[in-house]
């Protein structure tokens, strides 16, 4: 399981994730909103346990649990769709817990957050969820746990590029900001791997940071072709011929598997498959 500390403010929220043995995982501060949930919905694909992987997207998301103080609003219920499991902590009770484990009385938004994925890992028992929604209400959750599914489908695939390019094509993580971007998506797509792109002309980089209404197309153009064409260690031609080939094997399983006609799991949902080596 997965637990969260969630500190909210007016306009962020500081939250800490944590493992069932108390390791830290991550520490984040999230702006209020549809980025920051998108963001921690990615967080959390981010560091899902390998045992995830027989699981689908619900029996996932359940086995996220959630300390905030406060049982309402839309975060609240943005978390509440997505199937995470929530527990609105009366401030009350987390003033009791922080007294009994600090004794400088010092309230600092990182500690709060640590006390509150502490409490929901800990002492979850003696609180309650956030209750469930009505009928009506359950009906729009569609859209919400849509969204959580997609940005954990989109964090698996950046993860697994990431890897692949590592392996026979580091400089490409250099070259590109982002992985995910539709400029790079186009421009690896033209040249995916080290001897193409280093052919990869100047205007072809140019057209594809103008149709993705980059600024500065020139500059990025530019550094982008210097790194793609500055001599770097790269596999020995056999070796990068097999992971193309793999890769592309790979890319063409994975579209075969997630045809319509397969029909769903049982259960329902996809599963969420972690990068490889998590």
């Amino acid at each position: 399981m997965l637990f969260v500390g969630d500190d909210w403010a007016e306009d962020h929220h500081d939250v800490e994730l944590v493992d069932d043995q108390g390791r830290i995982l991550a520490r984040r501060r999230l702006p209020e909103g549809l980025g920051g949930i998108t963001r921690l919905h990615a967080l959390v694909a981010e560091h899902a346990p390998e045992e995830w992987a027989d699981l689908d997207s619900a029996e996932a998301a359940a086995q996220v649990v959630v300390g905030i103080e406060t049982d309402r609003g839309p975060w609240v219920g943005a978390l509440v769709t997505a199937g995470y499991t929530v527990y609105g902590l009366n401030p009350k009770s987390v003033a009791r817990y922080r007294e009994r484990h600090s004794t400088s009385g010092v309230k600092s938004d990182t500690a709060d957050a640590h006390l509150l994925a502490e409490i929901v890992r800990l002492d979850r028992a003696h609180h309650r969820t956030v209750a469930p929604d009505s009928a009506t209400e359950e009906a729009v959750k569609v859209s919400p746990s849509a969204h959580q599914s997609v940005i954990w489908d989109r964090t698996r695939h950046v993860l697994r590029l990431r890897s692949a390019l590592r392996e026979f094509f580091p400089a490409a993580l250099t070259a590109y900001e982002e992985l995910d971007a539709p400029e790079t998506l186009q421009l690896l797509a033209q040249a995916p791997d080290p001897d193409t792109a280093s052919r990869l002309s100047k205007a072809k980089v140019v057209r594809a940071l103008t149709a993705a209404n980059r600024r500065d197309v020139t500059v990025r153009a530019e550094k982008i072709r210097n790194v793609l064409t500055a001599p770097e260690l790269r596999q020995p031609a056999p070796r990068a011929a097999r992971l193309r080939h793999d890769r592309d094997l790979r890319s063409r399983t994975h579209h075969r598997a997630e045809q319509p006609d397969r029909g769903p799991r049982a259960g329902g949902g996809r599963a969420f498959w972690p990068a490889p080596g998590r």
